[in-house]
């Protein structure tokens, strides 16, 4: 195997993270970053690997990647604040706030069960194409007026990428601004975050195309395999929209990797963000950074009570997520630092999340999206959970170069 050239820094003690990240790069054609803030301060920013295998182009401190569902976590944060500053309430009916909601059934639904994956709104009844999808008012019109595919807040089922417009429609309505613009006022501004949601077609920022790796590969087509003719198969819907994108959700130029896709409004999948901007948002979640705190404690403390947890409504083996106000909580399936995690963990790979127990923002991106047995982020977590355990305090180091570092 060739080497990799990680380069970034990494303070004294947080070494065994270095380590963990490292291993990330096992697979040739991997691109990857990571970054973590401890009580505020960077003490890990790490990048390497390539960026596009076609061109041959390396990752660079700059090169954004799309994070698929840890923008869900980016539009639960601004659902959060909009409850704290009164303009949202969590038990309220969504309709009384978006009245074309109630149509079919849907008048009581609240606004935790939005979040929270309860709505009954998954996917559609019918199959989407892609230029449907692409088209805001065409989405958030259709999913209002929706008949739920089953009784909102009787239970749970994955709402892959329908969460966003329902969770965009919903702070829109309350704020009177779209989606990408309220991230960019609200989250990535105030931090100087490289996080985005809608980025225009000659935008002048480098971003990598996804690639589907083998363990991807072959869990969508063993599940194309078992599924019987005639007959839907919902989780498969909620990620494709029926006609809207592949399984995988990225191919050659489509998907999520088309500039169409990227320049449209799809929160709950389309976020483009470095490492580093992810984790400066979720560190401000629990800690002033960069003299920015986005949620009170006592806001922390009911986005993250438990609405969804156990077995879903349409059968997905173990193990199951949990659930907070939008927010993706430790679990077997999804494992953190602890409970006082918080955050939510994207499609092929990608991780971003908070703890407020030891004050931590992390994200790691990568370019290479796999399934089964997909080790990665959760080496790199494990590795950060036992230095921070074995410290009990690491902040405050002083930053050492890396370069050169030999993958594997």
């Amino acid at each position: 195997m060739s080497p990799v050239t990680i380069e970034g820094i990494v303070a004294p003690g947080f070494e065994p993270v270095a380590d963990a990240f490292r291993a990330a790069f096992e697979v040739t054609d991997t691109g990857a970053a990571l970054a973590v803030r401890h009580r505020g301060a960077v003490v890990v920013d790490l990048w390497g690997g390539v960026a596009d295998p076609v061109r041959g182009t390396t990752w660079t401190r700059d090169t954004h990647t799309t994070v698929f569902s840890c923008t869900k976590g980016l539009m639960s944060i601004l659902a959060a604040r909009a409850v704290a500053a009164g303009l949202l309430d969590y038990e309220r009916p969504v309709a009384a706030y978006w009245p074309e909601f109630a149509q079919a059934g849907k008048a009581a639904t609240r606004v935790r069960d939005l979040l929270a994956h309860r709505a009954g709104l998954s996917a559609p009844r019918e199959a989407v194409d892609l230029a449907t999808a692409l088209e805001w008012d065409a989405m958030t019109r259709l999913l209002a007026e929706q008949e739920p595919l089953w009784e909102p807040g009787s239970g749970h089922a994955y709402h892959a990428l329908t969460h966003g417009w329902l969770v965009g429609e919903l702070l829109c309505r309350v704020t009177g601004l779209p989606p990408g613009e309220m991230l960019a006022r609200e989250l990535a501004e105030p931090l100087g975050a490289q996080v985005l949601l809608g980025v225009p077609q000659d935008a002048a920022i480098e971003i990598s195309d996804s690639i589907v790796g083998d363990g991807l590969a072959r869990l969508t087509r063993e599940q194309a395999e078992a599924r019987r003719p005639g007959a839907i198969d919902w989780p498969n819907r909620a990620m494709t929209l029926g006609d809207a994108f592949p399984p995988e959700l990225v191919a050659p130029g489509e998907g999520f990797n088309a500039p169409a896709v990227r320049a449209a409004l799809i929160p709950g999948a389309g976020g483009i963000a470095t490492a580093r901007g992810l984790a400066a948002v979720w560190s401000a979640t629990v800690v002033e950074t960069d003299g920015v705190r986005l949620l009170d404690d006592e806001t922390v403390t009911r986005g993250i009570e438990v609405v969804s947890q156990g077995e879903p409504v349409f059968a997905v083996p173990p193990p199951w997520s949990r659930w907070g106000m939008g927010f993706q909580l430790d679990s077997e399936a999804r494992r953190y630092l602890g409970p006082t995690s918080f955050g939510h963990d994207g499609a092929g790979g990608q991780v971003a999340f908070a703890d407020r127990a030891h004050e931590v923002g992390f994200a790691f991106v990568t370019n290479r999206m796999e399934a089964i047995d997909d080790h990665r982020a959760t080496r790199v977590v494990d590795a950060l959970r036992t230095v921070l355990t074995a410290s009990g305090s690491a902040g405050g180091a002083e930053s050492l170069a890396m370069r050169g570092s030999r993958s594997g």
